[in-house]
C-alpha cells in the first residue's frame, strides 16, 4: 500500500490507507488514546480504541518513528478535517529518545542556545521549520525571476587566492602547501561572468571572518547575488531587484502558504516603484549629523519608520553612499564625484541589500586603486579582464537569512538559520 501524506488525507475520505511519520503526540484517556502523527505536510490525528493498539501506542514516546494503516473519516475538529480509525500502529525504529523539549507546544519554550545544539530535532518544529520552508520557495522565486529576464545561474569558486577583496576579514586556509581563503563573496566573479552572459546569478554561501556576535551577522550566510551588464546606472539595477523581490515574496506566497499561515504572517507588499532617499537627505530624516559616512542601525530604524508613515513601504532605497564606505569597483556618482551610484534597500528598518553600478573601464580600475593605496598585483586576475571590454553593469547581493528573519519577525537570524555558524558556533 503506498504511504499517503497527511496533507492528501482529506481527498481520501473513506478509504484505507498507509501513513507514516513521527509521533508528534499521545492523549491517554480511559477509553480511548489519540495519537497525533507528523510529517512533512502537516499532522494527522489517530483514534485508537483498541486495547491492543492503544497499550503498543503507550510504549511509543514522543518522536518515534510509526506507520499507520487506518481509515480516513471525516471530524470537522481533527487536522485537515479527517482523522484515521480502526487503526493498526508498527513502530520503524526503536522508541525515541525525547529531545529536551516539548516539540508539540505551539512555541518552543527552550531557550535560542538549546534549540541551537539540538537543532536536528528543534527544527522539526513546526514553527522553526516554517521559516526554512519560506527560505527555499524566497530562493525559488529568486531564481524563477531571473530566468524569466535571461539571467543565466552561475557558480564561483569558494576558496580563493587572495584575502583582498572587500577589506573584511577573512578564514585562511591551507590550500595543498599555498595560503588560500574562504571566499567573502562573488562579486568578483559574477562582474567577470557578465562579460560572458551579460546578465547573471548565484545562490551561494560567503564567509565573513568579522568577529561580530550580534542578532543580524553571521560568519557564514547565503547570498543571493545577481549582476547584470548595459545598465544606463544604478537604478536600472534598482529596477530589477523591485522586480526580484516581488517575485521571491509572491513565490513564498504560492509555495510556503502554510508556513505563512503556521507563523500567522501578512506578507509585504512590494510597492511599483520603492522609495529612495539619497543619503545625504537619510542623514537629515534620521536626526544624524550632515558629515556622518554611514548609516548606523538606530538611523536604518528611524527610516524604516518614515517610509511606513510616508510612503506606506515597508521597503526604501537610500541611494547615493560616500564613495569612501564603498568599495574600490563602485561607480562614483558623475555629477558629485565624492558619492556613489550605490545603494541599500532597507527592509522594515534594516539594511538588506547593497547594490550599484560598477567601474567598468580598465583605466578606472586602475585609478581607484591606486586612489585608495592598493596596489593592483592582488586583483590582477580580475582588473585584467577590464582590458579585454566589459559593458557598463551593476548588481545587488541579499542575504537570504537576513531576509527571512525580517519577513517572519524573527528577533535574531540564528532563527532562520538550519545550523548557524558564528563568533562561538561550529556544531552542530
Amino acid at each position: 500500500m503506498q504511504r499517503i501524506l497527511s496533507a492528501h488525507l482529506p481527498t481520501r475520505t473513506g478509504t484505507t490507507v498507509r501513513i507514516a511519520g513521527w509521533v508528534h503526540r499521545r492523549r491517554l484517556l480511559k477509553s480511548v488514546a489519540f495519537l497525533i502523527v507528523r510529517d512533512a505536510t502537516g499532522l494527522t490525528q489517530v483514534v485508537v480504541t483498541d486495547p491492543a493498539v492503544r497499550a503498543a501506542v503507550t510504549a511509543l514516546p514522543e518522536e518515534t518513528v510509526v506507520e499507520v494503516v487506518g481509515t480516513v473519516t471525516a471530524n470537522g475538529t481533527a487536522p485537515a478535517g479527517v482523522e484515521l480509525t480502526h487503526p493498526t500502529v508498527r513502530p520503524l525504529g526503536p522508541p525515541a529518545v525525547p529531545p529536551p523539549f516539548d516539540l508539540y507546544r505551539p512555541a518552543l519554550t527552550a531557550t535560542l542556545p538549546t534549540q541551537l545544539d539540538h537543532a536536528p530535532v528543534a527544527l522539526r518544529h513546526p514553527t522553526r521549520a516554517a521559516a526554512l520552508r519560506i527560505a527555499a520557495a524566497a530562493v525559488a522565486g529568486f531564481r524563477a525571476t531571473l530566468d524569466t529576464r535571461d539571467f543565466v545561474e552561475v557558480h564561483t569558486p569558494k576558496v580563493v587566492a587572495t584575502s583582498t577583496e572587500s577589506g573584511a576579514n577573512v578564514f585562511a586556509l591551507d590550500w595543498f602547501g599555498r595560503p588560500a581563503y574562504l571566499a567573502q563573496s562573488p562579486q568578483f566573479y559574477k562582474q567577470l561572468m557578465v562579460g560572458v552572459f551579460e546578465r547573471v546569478y548565484e545562490v551561494g554561501p560567503v564567509f565573513r571572518a568579522e568577529p561580530h556576535d550580534t542578532v543580524r551577522h553571521l560568519a557564514q550566510y547565503t547570498s543571493l547575488d545577481a549582476e547584470l551588464g548595459f545598465v544606463d546606472d544604478h537604478r536600472d539595477v534598482m529596477a530589477v531587484l523591485r522586480d526580484t523581490l516581488a517575485g521571491m515574496l509572491a513565490e513564498v506566497a504560492r509555495r510556503a502558504g502554510g508556513a505563512v499561515a503556521t507563523l500567522g504572517l501578512t506578507l509585504p507588499e512590494v510597492p511599483a516603484e520603492i522609495p529612495a532617499v539619497h543619503f545625504t537627505e537619510a542623514l537629515r530624516i534620521a536626526g544624524a549629523p550632515p558629515d556622518e559616512p554611514d548609516l548606523a542601525p538606530a538611523h536604518e530604524r528611524t527610516l524604516g519608520e518614515w517610509a511606513r508613515a510616508t510612503h506606506g513601504s515597508d521597503f526604501l532605497f537610500v541611494t547615493g553612499y560616500p564613495m569612501a564606505k564603498r568599495p574600490f569597483y563602485t561607480h562614483p556618482d558623475p555629477a558629485r564625484p565624492a558619492y556613489s551610484n550605490g545603494f541599500d534597500l532597507l527592509f522594515r528598518g534594516l539594511e538588506l541589500v547593497t547594490g550599484g553600478q560598477r567601474l567598468h573601464r580598465h583605466a578606472d580600475y586602475l585609478a581607484a586603486l591606486a586612489a585608495r593605496g592598493e596596489p593592483v598585483e592582488p586583483y590582477a586576475g580580475y582588473v585584467d579582464a577590464f582590458r579585454h571590454g566589459m559593458p557598463p553593469h551593476g548588481g545587488f547581493a541579499i542575504g537570504l537569512e537576513r531576509f527571512v528573519a525580517r519577513l517572519v519577525g524573527a528577533a535574531n537570524v540564528r532563527e532562520v538559520t538550519a545550523f548557524p555558524r558564528d563568533l562561538h558556533r561550529l556544531t552542530p
